[in-house]
């Protein structure tokens, strides 16, 4: 029975556990997947050390933390500086990939039309930087939207229409109005959405966020983050069994 599992904080909501149960069960594989729940990065070598792993999944907030603990990264996790998935590699090493950037492609590019050229990607949490990756290996321009301004990030409160007719891809990075919390949404002026717009939420949890909604009240497209997950979880299970 080969052991695989979930790095993070609070994570008893997880995604991936109930993903790979089930299709370890539908698919007659002999495995498990657990949850490993730690206080503080430096919990894993007690982890690793007390149970045989055969591959990890690292959610928040170890994305980036996990990194010194890792023999190797591949090119992808090198440049985008986060890990989602460790292997374990037959000479005992470990090696960090990142599979997000992966599902956030596999699920964007069909909904992508030819006036998507720039994008605006909300929050400057471990996440964006996947999404910021993943926008570059298709050239779309972006900027980052924070609450605090600098060169590089625009603040909520100055986005105009004029900016939001340019930027009509647009990337919640932020974990507004996930569940139970589900009224919250970044405070875009969601009043210059248009039937132009691309909304991407990477929250899941409600299906339809409020952001979500108001986006096709406009008539825009909107989309959440639940195919990005499978995409980034059956992309770590062919890295676990490369």
């Amino acid at each position: 029975m080969r052991t695989f599992g979930l790095l993070g904080r609070n994570i008893d909501y997880s995604f991936s556990r109930k993903y790979f149960s089930e299709k370890f069960e539908r698919e007659h594989i002999h495995a498990v997947y657990k949850n490993f729940d730690l206080a503080s990065i430096q919990e894993l070598p007690e982890i690793l050390k007390n149970n045989i792993i055969s591959g990890l999944n690292v959610t928040i907030p170890y994305k980036e933390e996990i990194i010194p603990f890792l023999d190797h990264l591949d090119p992808h996790s090198r440049e985008i500086q986060a890990v989602n998935t460790i292997k374990f590699e037959k000479d005992g090493s470990l090696c960090g990939y990142n599979t997000d950037y992966w599902g956030f492609l596999e699920s964007l590019k069909p909904n992508l039309k030819p006036h998507h050229k720039k994008a605006l990607i909300l929050g400057t949490g471990g996440a964006s930087k996947a999404i910021a990756y993943a926008l570059k290996l298709l050239e779309i321009d972006f900027k980052f939207v924070s609450r605090k301004k600098s060169s590089q990030v625009f603040s909520y409160d100055e986005l105009t229409r004029e900016t939001m007719d340019s930027y009509t891809l647009i990337i919640n990075c932020t974990p507004l109005g996930t569940f139970p919390e589900t009224d919250r949404y970044p405070e875009l002026p969601v009043q210059y959405f248009s039937r132009d717009h691309l909304i991407f939420d990477l929250v899941y949890n409600p299906s339809e966020t409020r952001l979500m909604q108001l986006g096709r009240e406009k008539g825009a497209t909107a989309i959440n983050g639940l195919k990005m997950l499978e995409f980034q979880a059956e992309k770590a299970w062919s890295i676990w069994n490369s």
